[in-house]
């Protein structure tokens, strides 16, 4: 069973410093394991340092996803990017290092094993939070089966109106001025052969909205184009054909009953998402997969290879998008800084989706095919449910020490003693029918 980390930020900012930083652990189940709360020093420099090597990498310019009619800059210095990306990168650690954060990261290294899946969910609506590379902080170095995602503190969790037989994906392939989208068209159908893609190229407006608002109901909703985000990250817009773009806010109605049908993940395979992904935030959206910055086209196209492959073989959300995002090494002699982009965007209520639990394996995955099996995995009897749930309750009312211990044992020899009368029962019953 693997870990959910949130580390949120209540109050304060890089120059006053955050004067409440807490940290939440849980079981992968969301029984709570402790809370603990520290401090972070004024750290002016780090957004600083972000300004620094945001400018420095926009230079870089080599077919970026945003705006198609962004031009070639010609001044940029591969030296001088990496001088930024190490300075960033050793600020980022020295303040997580700092005494006033010791209690919070010693906390989180004795709760969480090395070798566990991880999900650490960093919580805050602070602009310069949300933008830095998270994934830099030595901890991940220790924890290979750990990955990174920015939520909002603001939630709500999501009840479908209906279940699908087919995973149903609606790709928008966008402005395609100047870049390649033909490969994602092609990288969507070659490792997701068991879903149902629709296909909106180019679209008008209109096309867009009733695609949307299809009423079967969309599991994935991918974007392939240009687009921009606003200069804070709180708004987006998408290039969906050229001389056309659309912005989030626009389509808040539409995207929210595509929420309630079922729609659990978004991917906008394009640039500076930033400001979309918080806008889907606000309606509660699951999971939403950006790129942080603009992204060359190779760096988008291989990162959508790479996550594809691994989410339709069976690992978890964030895992699959740790293997792609670390899988970009392979391009950065090129393109520089690319394994810094693709982020994770997760409403801490929802659970992530996973590929098997789309096509409806999940629960069977670990199955025999025994049908005798499956009927009394299915039939499970009442009272245990009950004492499932009621154990938690008391775990997490009297947590840890030797009262939660006593408790839970007084429970459940009430429970197997109900359930041992009931057995009883049942079997006179059958014996005195026979």
């Amino acid at each position: 069973m693997g870990k959910i980390v949130v580390l949120s930020f209540i109050a304060g900012d890089c120059q006053q410093g955050f004067q409440q930083v807490r940290l939440e652990i849980r079981e992968d189940n969301q029984c709570l394991l402790g809370t603990v709360a520290g401090q972070l020093p004024p750290a002016p420099q780090i957004p600083q340092l972000y300004n620094t090597w945001q400018a420095r990498y926009r230079q870089m310019g080599s077919r970026l996803r945003i705006e198609a009619k962004s031009a070639q800059v010609t001044n940029f210095s591969r030296r001088d990017l990496e001088a930024d990306s190490d300075a960033l990168k050793q600020q980022l650690n020295n303040w997580l290092n700092s005494p006033e954060f010791s209690p919070v990261k010693d906390d989180l290294l004795m709760k969480v094993g090395q070798h566990e899946e991880v999900r650490v969910i960093v919580q805050t609506e602070d602009l310069h939070l949300r933008r830095l590379p998270w994934h830099l902080w030595n901890f991940f170095d220790r924890y290979l089966q750990a990955e990174v995602a920015l939520s909002s503190p603001v939630c709500q969790k999501i009840y479908p109106l209906k279940k699908r037989n087919k995973v149903r994906v609606l790709a928008i392939i966008g402005d395609s001025a100047g870049i390649n989208l033909d490969r994602d068209r092609r990288e969507l159908e070659q490792n997701l052969p068991d879903a149902e893609i629709v296909f909106v190229t180019q679209p008008e407006r209109q096309e867009v909205y009733d695609a949307i608002w299809d009423a079967g109901g969309w599991d994935i909703l991918f974007f392939a184009g240009h687009s921009l985000s606003a200069s804070d990250a709180t708004t987006g817009k998408l290039f969906i054909k050229q001389g056309e773009s659309l912005e989030v806010k626009d389509m808040k109605a539409t995207l929210r009953k595509a929420i309630a049908r079922g729609l659990k993940l978004a991917i906008f395979n394009s640039c500076d998402g930033l400001g979309i992904a918080k806008q889907l935030a606000e309606l509660n959206m699951p999971q939403v997969i950006v790129m942080r910055e603009p992204v060359p086209d190779m760096v988008a196209q291989e990162f959508l290879k790479y996550f594809l492959e691994a989410f339709a073989r069976g690992e978890s959300l964030y895992l699959a998008v740790r293997e792609a995002r670390e899988r970009l090494e392979s391009v950065q002699d090129e393109f520089p800084c690319a394994t810094w982009l693709p982020v994770i965007c997760q409403n801490p209520a929802e659970e992530p989706v996973s590929w098997r639990e789309l096509v409806g394996t999940d629960s069977t995955i670990n199955q025999t095919s025994d049908e005798q099996q499956e009927q009394n995995t299915n039939a499970e009897p009442s009272r245990r449910r009950w004492a499932r749930i009621a154990l938690s309750s008391v775990l997490q009312i009297v947590p840890g020490g030797w009262a939660s211990v006593y408790l839970a044992d007084a429970l459940l020899n009430v429970v197997q003693g109900a359930g041992n009368q009931n057995t009883e029962g049942e079997n006179n019953d059958k014996n005195s029918t026979e």
